[in-house]
């Protein structure tokens, strides 16, 4: 079997430094292949008037539960979904295990389809959805059915959605993942959820493999490339999804947040050539999420 990837940006409209990062690595030729949009941010504007002048990209919704910076906040599009609306009208939950406990699954419903329909308002033609901070996974208390919520609507609308298809134990470790429930749990309940999807008609990728940065990869550029070579190096036979940040270094990025330089190396290793050679020379092919939903339904 073939190795396939999709790189995706996240956090395309959470400020202009993400912006100008993901549309430069797109306009050069660089390695991403997917990106996915934050609705309710204030740039989500410009990521999707880019998108429309680029109908060619697969460009996506990040489904946005909640709102993470302390003094930069973003509101519900949907101003009726009280349980996650704070008294300034901001997201009220900062993580997603808060989600989980205390959401109700039906405004959740309402939000995540009032995203999509503004980004489409703004001209975007989605490719995919997935999920900011994996709140509408379960898995940090086993809120399990909210899973069932992301499938209804993806399928509604006809869109591929980020999770795996299939789960190997080690892959479940990964420390960005942030898996709290049980690992056999969730692989079980997957079995499930999987049929469910393909009932759907949803397109899933076969593994998701983020990049963590517990290790020496967290202490420089070079380390984090030779690293994250290595880590693409490792992906299985299948169709692999990675995810990365991007954004340019600039005063509004460092005034949102401590770890602004992980994104610009993300920046920096998803724009440089030889990243793109590296991957190749693994023998992966590089591929987006229009071209996942035609190899799992021929659409």
């Amino acid at each position: 079997m073939d190795k396939y990837l999709i790189i995706n940006a996240d956090d395309f409209g959470m400020s202009h430094s993400s912006n100008v990062a993901i549309m430069d690595i797109f306009k050069s030729g660089g390695s991403l292949t997917s990106s996915t949009i934050m609705a309710p941010c204030p740039w989500a504007y410009e990521a999707a008037l880019f998108a429309k002048e680029n109908p060619e990209l697969a460009i996506g919704v990040h489904w946005t539960l909640t709102s993470e910076w302390g003094k930069y906040r973003w509101a519900p599009v949907n101003t009726n979904n009280k349980s996650l609306m704070d008294e300034s009208g901001h997201f009220m939950w900062h993580e997603s295990d808060q989600v989980e406990e205390n959401a109700d699954i039906d405004e959740i419903e309402n939000e995540i389809k009032a995203q999509i329909e503004l980004l489409k308002k703004y001209g975007l033609n989605p490719s995919h959805v997935d999920n900011h901070m994996g709140s509408i996974y379960g898995i940090e208390t086993g809120r399990l059915e909210l899973l069932n919520v992301a499938f209804d609507v993806a399928g509604e609308y006809g869109f591929p959605f980020r999770f795996p298809s299939n789960f190997m134990m080690d892959h479940l470790d990964n420390e960005t993942l942030d898996i709290k429930i049980d690992k056999e749990m969730i692989a079980q309940y997957a079995k499930n959820v999987i049929a469910y999807a393909n009932e759907k008609k949803v397109a899933m990728p076969d593994y998701l493999i983020p990049n963590e940065w517990n290790g020496p990869q967290n202490d420089s550029y070079e380390n984090f490339r030779e690293y994250l070579y290595e880590l693409y190096r490792s992906f299985p036979a299948g169709v692999t999804e990675t995810y990365l940040h991007p954004a340019v270094e600039s005063d509004e990025l460092k005034a949102i947040t401590g770890n602004w330089k992980k994104r610009t190396w993300e920046y920096e290793i998803m724009k440089d050539p030889k990243t793109r050679q590296h991957i190749e020379a693994c023998g992966i092919k590089l591929i987006n999420y229009r071209d996942l939903k035609k190899m799992r339904f021929g659409e």
